[in-house]
């Protein structure tokens, strides 16, 4: 197979649906549009894992989080089980990252040949607190999550993200003198993770007075089911505004930072087409997970819908025919991929890995049948919940609580649960099996909750570990910025 070269440009937190390419009515995203105009969108991608760490661990090994047990953000990945990075290492292709991975230390043998700048957990450790699950403890920082200032101006994270971004320009420049030496080139922005705070520019995008108004508020009397509601109460933001006034500039200010994103993916862009790269370089761009963004009454991620476990899937290069895919995929399908486009056969490195390649899949017919899996384990939940999308349905089973169901061509806003529905109640059990097929919810459950007490035995008991960890976002690695 012929060595190409591949960039991978991983976000944080954002939702696909916020893209003009995937028909958002007005947030401006013209450099991921053309990607996606030259490329292959994947309209139904999900991560493993509505979570960073865990999310994370999966895509860089190909593996579901309940295999690799890196259940939380404070389990982050160290290199073990090995991971695409490994495979690109061992058949001499060039593999470096620049930016967020959030791993455990730059130290760790993590799959590049070379991490710049990277963001990694604090203290090597994460978020302790947050592992103390059935009962959760509160945050140990009274600081809000969204960040004390929300609106216009700039932050330690856009400052990160600008420098990530003219590090990933010149990383890209100096490559075009050793253009006889195919690369990997990962690319981790933060935007559009919290703190809700964007360069000015970008915020005036979004007058307050068009925005329009979330769904299924509680305010309203929308009723939350209880797994959701305790991750509501522990992570209350909603509440947590000044005002009403600063609740619209928190919208404003994401979209702002789709946008802010978007002109940094586009310098990326912009550099391989002057550095003559573009037309042997497959570049992906894709996310962690997504943000409720205000729906439900619930910002941030770690809730089941998709708002917050869809993330956006766009592919272009050399082996890529522009359209639009409707097979559902997942961060996993990236293990394989990668490889393939880097001129390496994946099947020898799969294993158990459930991944298939994503561009095997564009050359296909659309799949719609295929079941994509997330799990979670992590804040603000003392029960595990997992997702299974098959086909139109989507199946939410939360252990110790009733599950939901959602048929996406009828309902794609996930506004009518059907899981009570006695009309339904085969295809519950249908889903349910088919999610038992992957993993026993109750056995993995327990699985989860071993590890974390574990942990924080290890660290000290539960006094120790509920003040062990960031209360919210991630800082910035000292020195990464010029200007945080």
């Amino acid at each position: 197979m012929p060595r190409r070269n591949v960039v991978v440009i991983m976000s944080d937190e954002h939702d696909p649906r916020i893209m003009g390419c995937a028909g958002h009515s007005f947030v401006k995203t013209p450099h991921l549009d053309a990607l996606a105009a030259r490329g292959m969108r994947f309209a139904n991608a999900y991560t493993p894992s509505p979570i960073c760490v865990p999310a994370r661990a999966a895509f860089a090994t190909g593996l579901r989080v309940h295999q690799t047990r890196h259940w939380d953000n404070a389990s982050p990945y160290t290199g073990s089980p090995r991971g695409w990075g490994h495979v690109l290492q061992r058949h001499s292709v060039r593999v470096e990252s620049i930016g967020k991975l959030h791993y455990r230390a730059e130290e760790d043998p993590a799959g590049f040949d070379k991490e710049h700048i990277p963001m990694h957990v604090v203290g090597g450790y994460g978020m302790v607190w947050a592992s103390i699950r059935d009962p959760y403890v509160a945050s140990p920082s009274s600081k809000r999550m969204l960040g004390e200032r929300i609106g216009a101006g700039e932050s330690s994270y856009t400052a990160y993200d600008r420098e990530v971004t003219a590090r990933a320009v010149q990383w890209i420049r100096e490559a075009a003198a050793r253009r006889d030496e195919p690369f990997v080139l990962y690319v981790g922005l933060v935007a559009p993770h919290f703190p809700l705070i964007v360069p000015e520019a970008f915020y005036a995008m979004y007058p307050l007075h068009s925005l329009p108004e979330p769904k299924l508020l509680p305010a309203q009397g929308y009723q939350r089911h209880p797994w959701v509601q305790a991750y509501a109460d522990f992570m209350d933001n909603e509440q947590q505004f000044d005002s009403p006034q600063e609740r619209l500039q928190a919208f404003a200010a994401y979209y702002g930072l789709c946008s802010f994103l978007d002109h940094n993916v586009g310098a990326i862009m912009q550099a391989l087409r002057e550095a003559g790269f573009e037309s042997d370089t497959t570049v992906i761009y894709t996310s962690d997970h997504g943000d409720n963004l205000g729906k439900r009454g619930l910002w941030g991620k770690s809730t089941l819908y998709q708002e917050s476990v869809g993330v956006p899937m766009i592919m272009a290069g050399p082996a890529v025919e522009p359209g639009v895919c409707e097979t559902p995929v997942d961060l996993l399908d990236l293990f394989p991929t990668i490889l393939q486009a880097a001129g390496i056969d994946p099947q020898p490195e799969m294993g158990e890995r459930p991944g298939r390649s994503l561009l095997e899949i564009a050359a296909q017919p659309a799949d719609p049948e295929r079941a994509v899996f997330s799990e979670y384990h992590a804040a603000g939940s003392n029960t595990a919940g997992f997702m299974l999308r098959k086909g139109r349905w989507k199946f939410h089973y939360y252990v110790r609580h009733r599950p939901e169901l959602f048929d996406l061509d009828a309902d794609p806003e996930e506004l009518n649960d059907l899981a009570g529905d006695p009309a339904h109640a085969d295809v519950v059990r249908q889903m349910e099996a088919e999610l038992r097929r992957i993993c026993d919810p109750e056995a993995v459950d327990a699985l989860a909750k071993q590890d974390q007490r574990a942990m924080i035995e290890r660290l000290g008991g539960l006094a120790v570990a509920a003040k062990m960890g960031a209360g919210g976002a991630t800082p910035v690695p000292v020195g990464a910025t010029r200007t945080a």
